[in-house]
C-alpha cells in the first residue's frame, strides 16, 4: 500500500514538474514594444515602414503570438504623446523596445537605460544623443540610420536638372524633429548647396501639423518656384496632404523618401525606408539571441533612390526629360 501511494505520489509530482516546465518555457516567449509616432493604418507611410519591419521578422522566423509577443504603442502623428507610451512600454519590461525613427528612440533613451532599443531610421544618431559613435554605439541603443553625405546637395542638383529655370526653393522643414544640433547640420547643409548653385532659399517652418497650409501662403508670397520637404518624422506622416496642397498651388516638389511620390509627390531622393526598416529586424533577432546594443554598429544606407511621378508632372504641366528619366530608379507613369 505504502509503495503504491510513493508511486502514485511521485507520478502526480512528475506530472506537475512536468507543468510548470510547459508553463516556464512558455514565459520565456521573447517580447518586443514598438513605438511608433506614426498612424495605426494606411495611407500613413510610417504604418508601411512598421509592416516592412515585421516582415523581416517573419522571414527570420518568428511568428507574432507563437514564438514572439508583440506590443504596439503608436502616437497618431502627435509627438507629445510619445513620452506617455514610452513610460508605459519601460513599465512592461519588454526584452526589446523597436523606435520608428528618431522621434520615438530620443524619448525612449531618456526613459531607460537598460532595455535594449533597436531605432529604424535614425537621423543622426551620434547628434542626437543615441549613440556614442556608428562603429561602437556603446549604450543601449543601436539600429539604422537613413542619412547620407550631402543628400539636400543632390536633392537640390535633382530640381535643377528638372527645371533649368528654377531661382528661387522653398524648403519645408520641422524644426524640433531632431536635436539642435542635428537640425542646424541640416539647415546648414541645404544652405551650403543653394548658394553653391545659385538658387535663392527660403526656409519655411512647420512646428506641427496645423502650420502646414499657412507655410504654403508663405512659400507663395514668396513666389517659390519649387519645394523641398525636409525629412521628419512628422513632415513624413503627412506626405499625403503636403503633396496635394503643392499639386493645388502648382508647386514642384521633391520629398526625401518615395513614399512622397507614391502618395502624389513629383520626386524624391533618398534611402528606401521599407529595405531599412526590414533590415533593421536583424537587430532585434541578434539582441535576443545574446548581443549587445551597445556592440553592434549602426547600419547606414549604401543606396539612394530617385523616384520620379510622370503622372504629377503632366498635371503640372511641366515635362521630365529623358536622361533624367533614364537615370531614376523608378518613374511612376
Amino acid at each position: 500500500m505504502q509503495r503504491r501511494y510513493f508511486i502514485s505520489l511521485f507520478g502526480g509530482a512528475a506530472v506537475t514538474w512536468a507543468l510548470a516546465a510547459l508553463a516556464q518555457q512558455a514565459s520565456k516567449v521573447p517580447r518586443i514594444g514598438i513605438l511608433s509616432p506614426g498612424r495605426s493604418e494606411l495611407p500613413d507611410p510610417t504604418f508601411s515602414m512598421l509592416n516592412a519591419f515585421l516582415q523581416g521578422l517573419r522571414d527570420l522566423g518568428y511568428t507574432e503570438g507563437q514564438n514572439l509577443a508583440i506590443e504596439r504603442q503608436y502616437a497618431d502623428g502627435n509627438s507629445d504623446r510619445l513620452r506617455e507610451l514610452t513610460d508605459e512600454l519601460v513599465g512592461r519590461k519588454p526584452d526589446v523596445i523597436v523606435a520608428l525613427s528618431t522621434t520615438a528612440a530620443r524619448p525612449a533613451k531618456q526613459a531607460t537605460g537598460t532595455i535594449p532599443i533597436v531605432a529604424v531610421a535614425m537621423a543622426d544618431p551620434v547628434a542626437d544623443d543615441l549613440v556614442a559613435s556608428l562603429a561602437r554605439p556603446g549604450g543601449n541603443v543601436t539600429g539604422t540610420t537613413f542619412l547620407g553625405p550631402e543628400l539636400a546637395a543632390k536633392r537640390l542638383q535633382l530640381l535643377r536638372e528638372a527645371f533649368p529655370g528654377l531661382t528661387r526653393v522653398a524648403a519645408l522643414w520641422h524644426p524640433n524633429a531632431y536635436s539642435e544640433r542635428t537640425m542646424a547640420g541640416l539647415l546648414n547643409e541645404i544652405e551650403v548647396a543653394a548658394r553653391t548653385l545659385g538658387l535663392q532659399l527660403q526656409l519655411v517652418p512647420a512646428v506641427a501639423p496645423d502650420d502646414i497650409v499657412s507655410a504654403f501662403a508663405a512659400m507663395a508670397r514668396d513666389h517659390a518656384d519649387a519645394l523641398i520637404v525636409m525629412p521628419s518624422p512628422m513632415l513624413f506622416g503627412e506626405y499625403r496632404r503636403i503633396a496635394s496642397i503643392a499639386a493645388n498651388s502648382r508647386l514642384p516638389a521633391m520629398g526625401a523618401a518615395r513614399e512622397f511620390v507614391d502618395l502624389g509627390g513629383l520626386m524624391s531622393y533618398g534611402a528606401n525606408l521599407p529595405d531599412l526598416a526590414r533590415q533593421t529586424a536583424t537587430y532585434v533577432d541578434k539582441i535576443l539571441k545574446g548581443a549587445k546594443p551597445a556592440e553592434l554598429p549602426v547600419e547606414q544606407p549604401i543606396k539612394f533612390e530617385l523616384v520620379i511621378n510622370l503622372k504629377s508632372a503632366r498635371e503640372l504641366g511641366l515635362t521630365i526629360s529623358r536622361e533624367l528619366q533614364l537615370i531614376a530608379d523608378d518613374v511612376i507613369e
